[in-house]
C-alpha cells in the first residue's frame, strides 16, 4: 500500500507511464509532419471531435478507476475481518478450555499466525513454506504436499481441537463457535482468492488505450497551426494524464499482485502476530512493520 505520508517519487510516477508517453511522441511527431506536408489536402478537424472523445474517455477512466478501487477495498474489507476473526479465535480458545492445554492454546494461535503470512503470500504467487512460519519439521513437510498451504494448516487447527474436545468434553455450543470461527477464516480465504482469480476484462484496457491514441491523433489534426514545439509537449501532458489515471486503476484491480499498490497482507498479518502474541502474554512481541520507502507490503 502506498504510504501518502512518505511522498511518491517522480522517479516512480514516470515509470508508469514511460512506454505510453515515449509512443504518444513518435505518433505526435509523425501526424504533426502529416498534417505538415499534406495540411492543404486534409479536411479542417473540428476540436468538437477530440472533446467529445476527451469526454468519453474521461467516462470510462472513471468507471475504470471505481470499479478497480471497488476490489481493491474489498480485498481490505476481507482482510479486516481476518484480523477480527484471528484475534477471536484465540480469545475463544482461552475461555473455552482449561489451563492444563495452555500448549494446544499457544500451538493453535501460533498455527493461527502462520496462516495468515502463509495467506498473504500464497495471493501474491509467493512460495508460502520460504518464510518462516514456527512449524514442526514433520508439519512443514505435511504442508510441503498441499497446494493450498492454508487451508491445510485450518485442517491442522481444527485436528488439534477435535482432539481436545474430545479429551476436555467442551460444552456443544463451545464447540461450535470455535467451529464457526475457523468457517468464517475459510470463507474470507475463499473470498480472497475469488478476487485473485477474476480477471478484470483485457479488452476493456486494449479498447480504452485505443481510445486514448485515437484522441490524441484527433487532437493533433484539429491543433495543426500550431507548432510542433508546443503541440508536442501539449500531447505528451495531456497522454500522460490519461495514462496515468489508467494505471492507477490498472494496478488496484488486483489488489494481490505483490505491487506497491497492494494490499498491505504482510504488515496485517504482522499486526495479528503482534495481537496474538500479546495474548498468549509472549516475552517477545515483534515490531509493526514500518515503510522502508514510499510503501509498505
Amino acid at each position: 500500500m502506498i504510504v501518502y505520508s512518505s511522498g511518491i517519487p517522480l522517479r516512480y510516477i514516470l515509470n508508469k507511464v514511460k512506454r505510453e508517453v515515449g509512443t504518444v511522441a513518435i505518433v505526435g511527431l509523425i501526424f504533426n509532419a502529416f498534417t505538415y506536408f499534406l495540411g492543404d489536402r486534409l479536411p479542417d478537424m473540428p476540436l468538437g471531435v477530440p472533446a467529445f472523445l476527451g469526454t468519453a474517455i474521461s467516462v470510462l477512466l472513471s468507471f475504470k478507476m471505481s470499479q478497480s478501487y471497488e476490489r481493491w477495498w474489498e480485498a481490505r474489507k476481507i482482510w479486516g475481518t481476518i484480523v477480527n476473526d484471528s484475534r477471536s479465535l484465540v480469545i475463544q480458545l482461552q475461555s473455552y478450555m482449561d489451563s492444563a492445554y495452555e500448549d494446544v492454546i499457544r500451538d493453535v494461535a501460533y498455527k493461527q499466525i502462520a496462516w495468515c503470512y502463509a495467506l498473504g503470500d500464497s495471493l501474491r504467487g509467493l512460495n508460502p513454506l520460504a518464510r518462516q512460519l514456527n512449524l514442526t519439521s514433520v508439519e512443514e513437510d505435511t504442508l510441503r504436499r498441499h497446494k493450498n498451504v492454508p487451508l491445510a494448516i485450518t485442517q491442522m487447527q481444527a485436528a488439534r481441537i477435535k482432539e481436545v474436545a474430545d479429551k476436555q468434553s467442551i460444552p456443544e455450543f463451545y464447540r461450535v463457535q470455535l467451529d464457526q470461527t475457523l468457517v468464517r477464516l475459510v470463507d474470507s480465504m475463499g473470498r480472497a482468492e475469488r478476487i485473485n482469480t477474476t480477471v478484470f476484462p483485457v479488452t476493456y484496457r486494449f479498447f480504452l488505450h485505443a481510445a486514448i491514441y485515437l484522441f490524441l491523433i484527433t487532437l493533433s489534426i484539429a491543433i495543426q497551426d500550431v507548432h510542433a514545439i508546443f503541440e508536442i509537449p501539449l500531447l505528451v501532458l495531456i497522454a500522460a494524464l490519461f495514462f496515468l489515471v489508467e494505471k492507477t486503476a490498472y494496478n488496484l484491480q488486483d489488489p494481490f499482485c505483490n505491487r506497491p499498490s497492494d494490499t498491505p497482507v504482510t504488515a496485517i498479518a504482522r499486526n495479528i502476530e503482534i495481537n496474538i502474541k500479546q495474548l498468549l502474554k509472549e516475552p517477545e512481541i515483534p515490531e509493526p512493520l514500518k515503510p522502508k520507502t514510499f510503501f509498505i507490503l
